[in-house]
């Protein structure tokens, strides 16, 4: 046997629970104590996306009644797909409130701007407000964001509102749901103290880093200098608030089997309730959460295989 200790940086280190949850099948990681919890394998889980916003979206027209969701981003292709509908049904999305999730700020907490191509806030009002038609679209002062002037009330304002309706999300490297990020000096590693914690600025976990910098708005080539230190982001009080929070598993490295949300995915859905994987607190909720098959797709040694 060759046995080491995890290196420090790594958020949650529980070898045991590793090993267990590494281990599991697809059909076990759907099976879970909570049954409020309920996960489901798909081929694609964006097309269940797609319509839940739609169905949410055109209901809040048909019953002129106000309909409020944290939004994820970038997610062009979803929010494209979904406005393309919008404007084909001539749905009007007059009652619709979007609260965009996070956004990048600086090593001292100024938080980007709309105009920051990499931003959050940018790619929700280009690729999803931006692409409904005039006429259907929600007003600008439905969309919201977080900005160095109003993130120490975001939360607030989104309570204000009645709370969402809907919180979309899905996991980063390290576990994180939205930019909630484990081992950072702004959340609380005690767990009751951790779920009622709103939105705040954050000093980002390095895997989030380098995460992120895979992503193509940083060009995908661990280009880790060009991406933001720290990070804007709602907290976990506005997840558990949500009536309704709906997960996705479903990311791999350009389409390829290469992913390193896949191992991520099985501490969020089967390992220990904690703030060192974020969006483990999922378990103890109203969830509807989807892996794609090439994420619950079990996984080992390759010894053929490079990067």
């Amino acid at each position: 046997m060759f046995e080491f200790k995890i290196a420090d940086f790594v958020p949650y280190k529980n070898k045991e629970v590793l090993e267990k949850v590494r281990k599991m099948s697809g059909e076990e990681l759907t099976k879970h104590s909570n049954p409020d919890f309920r996960i489901k394998i798909v081929t694609d889980p964006s097309f269940v996306w797609v319509a839940d916003m739609m169905a949410r979206i055109l209901r809040s027209d048909l019953l002129d009644e106000k309909c409020v969701m944290i939004l994820p981003n970038p997610c062009p292709v979803i929010y494209e797909s979904v406005a393309a509908e919008i404007n084909k049904l001539r749905i009007n999305c007059r009652n619709v409130h979007v609260y965009t999730m996070d956004e990048w700020a600086d090593d001292q907490g100024n938080i980007a701007p709309v105009d920051y191509k990499a931003g959050f806030s940018h790619s929700q009002l280009k690729y999803f407000y931006g692409k409904i038609d005039e006429d259907l679209r929600m007003p600008l002062s439905n969309i919201h964001y977080p900005t160095t002037e109003n993130i120490k009330y975001y939360s607030q304002m989104l309570h204000d509102e009645g709370d969402a309706d809907v919180c979309y999300s899905g996991p980063g490297w390290a576990g994180h749901i939205a930019f909630i990020d484990p081992c950072v000096p702004e959340f609380s590693p005690n767990l009751d103290e951790f779920l009622n914690q709103g939105a705040r600025v954050v000093t980002l976990n390095p895997m989030t880093i380098m995460q992120n910098s895979l992503h193509g708005v940083f060009g995908q080539s661990g280009d880790i200098a060009n991406v933001p230190p720290r990070a804007a982001t709602i907290g976990p009080l506005d997840v558990k608030r949500a009536k309704n929070r709906l997960e996705f598993h479903a990311l791999t490295t350009s389409g390829t089997f290469s992913s390193w949300q896949r191992m991520v995915s099985r501490l969020i859905l089967q390992g220990e309730v904690t703030p060192l994987v974020p969006s483990s607190i999922l378990q103890l909720m109203k969830t509807d959460v989807f892996i794609s098959e090439a994420i619950a797709a079990p996984f080992g040694c390759e010894e053929k295989v490079g990067y």
